[in-house]
């Protein structure tokens, strides 16, 4: 197992071309955040904006659009009632399972949509759907973001064989499309065809609900925005950066708030941008 370092970063995070726009920067779609769940896609677009995303859009119930557009004008939005097959298909990236409780159909729907070449991150509830109903993979570009409980629904593996790496990677082996598995816990792991990486930063002050939202929404936005680079890569990148900001932030900080994670992505990317 290797350790990350901050190397990742100086690898993943370039300059910006001059001549580029908010098409270079990669379309991102969000889908989730029931009316009980919609703090968890307005977490997802924060990171996925301050991360450099170009252009993102969340798809959700029609009562959180206020709630975005406050807090985040730079977002669009759309009614996941709606049928979203367009919408997945003209994105490079998209991000699932946010907040998206019982809604099995738009996972169904989501899942048939997609195409090969496309990311999807499937995160939140749409694991827990996943695992209860059997429903396949489709085919594309997977990473999944499991915290230990979910994976345990999902692999069979128990939270207490998860220590030792040998059962993960016999549960990833069964997966044809082989994700990458970014499996959240103290010292995240991920799971990888280059190898298993661990993260070796992070601490409890980031025991705060929304964390995993904007983990996922870092990822979504360094996957869109940095599509010429390997997408183990951009997910290894954006997982130490979620930890990073958040130990620059405990330095001062009980308790360092997912929010405030997204609000510092874009001057700590500026540092490592070469």
């Amino acid at each position: 197992m290797e350790k990350l370092s901050e190397q990742i970063l100086y690898q993943v995070i370039k300059n910006r071309a001059n001549d580029s726009h908010k098409g270079t920067y990669g379309r991102v779609l969000i889908i989730g955040g029931t009316k009980q769940f919609g703090g968890a896609v307005i977490m997802n677009a924060l990171a996925a904006v301050n991360s450099g995303a170009g252009l993102v859009t969340v798809a959700t119930d029609p009562i959180n659009f206020t709630a975005i557009h406050s807090h985040l004008p730079e977002t669009m939005v759309m009614d996941f009632n709606d049928d979203l097959t367009h919408a997945i298909q003209a994105s490079d990236v998209i991000l699932i399972g946010s907040g998206l409780g019982d809604r099995l159909d738009i996972v169904k729907h989501t899942f048939s949509a997609v195409f090969a070449k496309q990311i999807l991150i499937v995160d939140g509830s749409a694991l827990t759907l996943v695992a209860e109903h059997h429903l396949p993979w489709p085919k594309s570009r997977l990473i999944l973001t499991p915290h230990q409980m979910e994976w345990q629904r999902l692999s069979g593996v128990s939270v207490e064989q998860q220590s030792f790496e040998a059962f993960n990677i016999l549960a990833r082996e069964k997966f044809i499309q082989k994700p990458i598995i970014v499996l959240k816990q103290f010292h995240t792991q991920v799971y990888t065809n280059k190898g298993i990486y661990e993260l070796p930063i992070g601490g409890p002050y980031q025991a705060t609900g929304g964390m995993g939202d904007t983990l996922a929404g870092i990822i979504a936005g360094f996957a869109a925005q940095f599509l010429l680079t390997p997408l183990i890569d951009t997910t290894l990148a954006a997982v130490y950066s979620h930890s990073a900001i958040a130990d620059e932030l405990a330095h001062t900080q009980y308790v360092t708030l997912p929010t405030q994670i997204s609000a510092a992505l874009p001057r700590f990317m500026k540092r490592y941008a070469n």
